[in-house]
């Protein structure tokens, strides 16, 4: 005996059911599978090339915007901070995936005296610029306290 077209309730339900963990498992896309966070600032394509050393601080504002913050320990920095973090299913914890801090340090004309661009990489504190692991002193002491303050954060 051959139905037309009708389901009953018991089939509806296990198809219903097949549904919501098919979508569980991330096997076909829904709303509920990952999702990529961008936080702090925002490093505009081509913004650093348009910083040469000797610039002026206003320059450095022009193009880069207002900093996240900015230290005067040993002459006057400004620092760009930003954190990627991923979570592949919506109720699953989010993982910092990269974090970066742009640093632009000034000699005492209020001119660039070198531009840094910071990550960790394989566990260390990396300059993306230079291709270099810094080493210690204030500035290392600073960029320590800004990853350990983003990484803390987010777990």
């Amino acid at each position: 005996m051959q139905r037309k077209g009708r389901f009953t309730q018991g089939e509806m339900r296990r198809s219903a059911a097949a549904c919501v963990v098919i979508l569980a498992l991330g096997l076909i896309p829904g709303g509920c599978v990952g999702e990529t966070f961008q936080r702090g600032y925002m490093l505009p394509d081509g913004a650093l090339q348009q910083i040469p050393l000797g610039a002026s601080q206003e320059q450095v504002l022009i193009i880069l915007g207002t900093p996240s913050t900015v230290a005067t320990v040993s002459g006057e920095a400004f620092y760009y901070i930003s954190q990627r973090a991923e979570r592949p299913i919506s109720f699953m914890q989010t993982k910092v995936v990269d974090q970066r801090v742009i640093a632009v340090y000034f000699d005492r004309n209020r001119k660039v005296q070198r531009l840094a661009e910071y990550g960790i990489k394989d566990g260390k504190i990396f300059d993306f610029i230079s291709r270099t692991t810094p080493t210690g002193g204030a500035d290392m002491s600073i960029l320590n306290g800004f990853f350990r303050i983003i990484t803390d954060k987010t777990t």
